[in-house]
């Protein structure tokens, strides 16, 4: 079994279900599986063959439900990319993923033009129409480029409706995503069938998924946490997405409240961005059954607020790219443990070790290491990295984590952003947390600065209440009651808002940047 045959078999057993819901139309599980064969048929008549690379420039809508589906379908590598990249950072993977067909969207035009030439082993380009007049464009480009693009919707309607699944073995790379490039440049985690449909499954078990949830899907679906709470596990199940393009608080409280939702998995960002925005209301959140956060650590002052605005808990996990990406969950049937990230997941085992790989007794801090079916097979022609990776059938996952006596797992702080100062270790979030917990601090973060006698020392960037009166000196003395002073941040910097990628997650490299300049 695999993702793709499942959802063929829903499509059979349920063909008149909701499989999502976008932009105010309902489309059946049979309906997708009908353009899912047909897409995929369309791509094999293009000369597209198992084994071949799609890279998927694609936000949440239809098309990219509808390409990775069919991508897996005919046994191709879907390459998910983040469509708002800079062209170097789109270029980078094109290059390094080998991609021998492009899906995009319509507002990409411009690149694919540029592309053509820079990328001559990309054969075909498939234009998402979005905008009305998007054939015109396509007919103005040169007749060099022209040759080598199509419309989604045009190729679509040449499918066949009753094209069969190319057979799979579930070893065999279905996706290839590449790491947010926090370190250097991005590494391409091939994931596996089986990994995709394991953490997919397990997730949905270890979250009591059924048929009758409805997911909202604002997260950016190319990200892996999106790619399996939010679309795999909702599709395995039978459940229903519901496609938000790009998230906004008015726009997700308006979808929960009309399509009454019952599930909603997002970053501690957006969970932040729902609790300030000064329309919502405990009614609006009503029918969520299950709240999830991932991605990066929730403050747990924003955490509570948030759970007592709203009247619900919020089930804190964890995961990576390179784990298809779940490892942990707070369990639902059981204690849930603030701050944690919770306890393995079925079939998925984590520990923390010390530098040796020996595992660190309870309570001490060390790095966490993971090992499942949902563990990649590795980097994409990258060994070398593969095997720092992957050691003795463990994924090293570089977070520095602890163990309590319970079983559940606390993520102390990434290995990369650990602050030595004069000897002593400080932990980034540690300091958050105390920021966080300042009335008038809307966000936090710190990072690391040089310092001539210490080595280094705490900075911290935050965004304060609109009309907040308070300054640095005043954070620095909360700070001092209730932290050692080696850790109480030196420099405190006011923004209007901190950097974040697509995902909401907090860009450490863009301040640490700063603190350089």
């Amino acid at each position: 079994m695999n993702l793709v045959t499942q959802v063929y078999e829903t499509s059979k057993l349920q063909p008149g279900k909701t499989a999502y819901h976008f932009m105010g139309k309902d489309t059946t599980y049979a309906e997708f599986d009908q353009s899912v064969s047909m897409f995929a048929s369309a791509l094999e008549d293009l000369g597209i063959e198992k084994g071949d690379h799609i890279a998927l420039l694609l936000g949440n809508t239809p098309h990219f439900l509808i390409s990775l589906y069919a991508t897996m379908r005919i046994g191709a590598t879907a390459i998910p990319i983040n469509p708002i990249y800079s062209p170097d950072e789109i270029s980078y993977i094109l290059h390094n993923s080998d991609a021998k067909a492009v899906i995009a969207l319509d507002q990409l035009l411009p690149l694919v033009e540029k592309a053509s030439a820079s990328f001559p082993s990309i054969e075909q380009y498939i234009i998402c129409e979005m905008t009305a007049d998007i054939g015109e464009k396509v007919a103005a480009l040169p007749d060099r480029v022209k040759a080598k693009v199509k419309l989604f919707s045009e190729l679509i309607k040449t499918g066949r409706p009753d094209f069969e699944p190319v057979a799979v073995d579930g070893n065999e790379t279905a996706v290839i995503l590449y790491t947010s490039g926090t370190t250097g440049y991005p590494k391409g985690a091939m994931l596996t069938h089986h990994n995709l449909y394991s953490n997919a499954r397990d997730v949905a078990d270890y979250l009591g998924f059924a048929e009758n949830d409805r997911v909202v899907a604002t997260l950016p679906v190319f990200h892996v946490f999106a790619l399996t709470v939010v679309v795999n596990a909702p599709l395995l199940r039978g459940a229903t997405i519901l496609l938000v393009p790009r998230f906004s608080p008015a726009d997700v409280f308006q979808t929960i409240k009309r399509q009454k939702a019952t599930v909603f998995a997002g970053v501690p960002t957006m969970y932040n961005f729902l609790y300030q925005f000064p329309e919502a209301k405990p009614a609006d959140y009503s029918t969520i059954r299950l709240s999830i956060s991932g991605g990066a650590s929730m403050p747990v002052a924003l955490l509570h607020n948030f759970e007592n605005k709203f009247n619900v808990k919020i089930s804190e996990g964890y995961g990576l790219s390179e784990a298809s990406p779940v490892t942990c969950f707070n369990p639902l049937d059981r204690e849930r443990v603030p701050g944690s990230i919770g306890t393995n997941i079925v079939n998925v085992v984590n520990k923390v070790v010390d530098e040796f790989g020996d595992e660190v007794p309870v309570g001490e801090v060390g790095e966490l290491v993971v090992q499942g079916p949902n563990v990649m097979k590795g980097y994409y022609k990258m060994p070398e990295e593969t095997a720092v990776a992957i050691r003795d059938g463990w994924l090293y996952t570089g977070d520095l984590a602890k163990q309590d006596e319970k079983g559940y797992f606390y993520i102390v702080d990434r290995k990369k952003d650990l602050i030595i100062v004069g000897g002593y270790n400080v932990y980034p979030r540690e300091v958050e947390e105390v920021l966080f917990t300042h009335e008038d601090i809307v966000e936090a973060a710190v990072v690391g600065a040089p310092d001539p006698d210490f080595g280094e020392q705490v900075q911290a960037f935050v965004v304060v209440k609109e009309g907040s009166k308070v300054d640095a000196e005043q954070l620095k003395a909360y700070c001092a009651s209730r932290l050692v002073k080696y850790k109480i941040p030196n420099v405190i910097e006011f923004l209007d808002e901190l950097p974040k990628n697509t995902t909401g997650k907090i860009l450490r490299r863009s301040l640490k940047d700063r603190v350089r300049q």
